[in-house]
């Protein structure tokens, strides 16, 4: 609703004959009436009286450090968080003096933050600067501060153009996992390398110096789980390759090892910016490689297959009356959300979310132990109803050169070799 301090004065009616219509304004001045190009410069003045104006330099510098900044603190709480063993909300209460994290905790936060956000900075930095070789304006990072789990939600960078081919969406999607697998494999090959010697463990704990070596054997009960970080294939070979067996911590306690911890995280956000769905990086590349006809018709699938391994044990035919009372009606208005808009026909959708859900419970009940990752359900609900499951199609649709159809299905392969269903078990 206009306001009168914030409504523009009326704008006289122009005369359109013989004029384009941007030059159609009053001229400056009578004598430059006749002068087009004084009209055109006329019209653009009058226009920009009314065009919101564009941030400072210094202000758009001011948010790109600031977030930066607060990116750090609240990645570097996180490493302090995660090598005591645990994911929950930052220790903020660091304000208050007995919560306040020891210097070692400090270091360890460090140790975690600065490779992670460094292989997260170049990831994005490959993205910028393929962006402008191809003369598409995008901004610098925007870093994405989260005050629990690891800290923040990455970061993003913003286009400012339209990408009008096949070849710049491959190229832009493709430079930013890639710059940051290359990164995080040799950060991955110096935590192995660098490995401590026990001692440091038992710093942390120091009930397990007595057992020596074999701590594994006394100070876990059998059954018992832990929190654990999962190991994609990538992960395993490069274990085995580089790591010294007499310093390798048990998998319950890889928490406590921050560049470790920092570099299978990579690994993660590596394969999860590879998904091929959307307008993922890995999207992207697999439209460039297929197109845009085989691409949404393989894209709808594996979102399928995504919605069906995030929701498969959550319900099964042999709960209580209250988990479907209470959870049925959510989890049934969530698949109809989600699914609404990935086919061409809402019924469609509709009719795949009720398929999706059969197909889940009758997993679930004949095999009890099957049990997915709820997590997916937050990424699926983002796909799903914000950014879209298809591509957005390219004015220009001509295929890849040989080499970089090469280089597509590479980063198919490293998307197999990163990618674990949960980073965490």
């Amino acid at each position: 609703m206009p306001f009168p301090e914030n409504t523009p004065p009326p704008i006289p009616e122009p005369d359109l004959a013989g004029w384009p219509a941007d030059a159609a304004a009053p001229p400056a001045s009578p004598l430059d009436a006749t002068e087009p190009q004084a009209r055109l410069r006329a019209a653009r003045q009058l226009f920009r009286r009314f065009e919101r104006p564009a941030p400072s330099p210094a202000r758009t510098a001011a948010l790109h450090i600031g977030l930066f900044l607060i990116t750090l603190l609240s990645t570097t709480l996180a490493g302090v968080q995660l090598t005591r063993g645990d994911v929950g909300l930052l220790p903020l209460g660091f304000w208050i003096f007995p919560a306040a994290p020891q210097p070692e905790e400090w270091a360890r936060g460090l140790w975690f933050a600065l490779p992670f956000l460094g292989v997260l900075t170049v990831h994005e930095f490959g993205h910028y600067f393929t962006a402008r070789y191809n003369r598409v304006r995008a901004s610098l990072p925007y870093y994405i501060p989260f005050p629990m789990g690891l800290g923040t939600f990455g970061a993003v960078i913003r286009l400012r153009e339209r990408i009008f081919s096949r070849r710049e969406f491959f190229d832009i999607g493709l430079a930013g996992p890639l710059a940051g697998f290359l990164v995080a494999v040799p950060l991955l090959i110096y935590g192995f390398t660098h490995l401590p010697p026990l001692d440091y463990l038992y710093q942390i704990h120091p009930e397990y110096a007595r057992f020596g070596a074999d701590y594994a054997q006394h100070v876990y009960p059998p059954g018992a789980q832990a929190l654990t970080i999962a190991k994609p294939l990538l992960y395993q070979w490069l274990e085995t390759a580089f790591a010294d067996p007499a310093r390798l911590p048990h998998p319950n306690e890889l928490l406590h090892y921050p560049v470790l911890l920092a570099g299978s995280l990579s690994l993660f956000f590596t394969a999860l910016n590879l998904l091929p769905m959307g307008q993922l990086d890995g999207g992207h590349i697999l439209y460039g490689l297929l197109g845009r006809r085989i691409f949404d018709k393989l894209a709808v699938v594996l979102f399928t297959g995504l919605i069906f391994y995030a929701g498969l044990g959550l319900f099964t035919l042999h709960d209580d009356w209250q988990t479907w009372a209470y959870g049925g009606p959510i989890y049934a208005g969530y698949l109809a959300l989600i699914f609404w808009r990935v086919l061409s026909r809402p019924w469609l959708g509709l009719l795949l979310a009720v398929g999706i859900w059969a197909a889940q419970l009758a997993v679930a009940t004949a095999v009890p132990g099957a049990v997915g990752n709820p997590g997916w359900l937050v990424f699926g609900l983002l796909l799903g109803r914000f950014t879209g499951v298809a591509h957005p199609p390219a004015p220009d649709e001509r295929p890849l050169s040989a080499g970089r159809q090469v280089l597509g299905w590479v980063m198919v392969a490293i998307f197999v070799l990163c990618f674990t269903p949960s980073p965490f078990k």
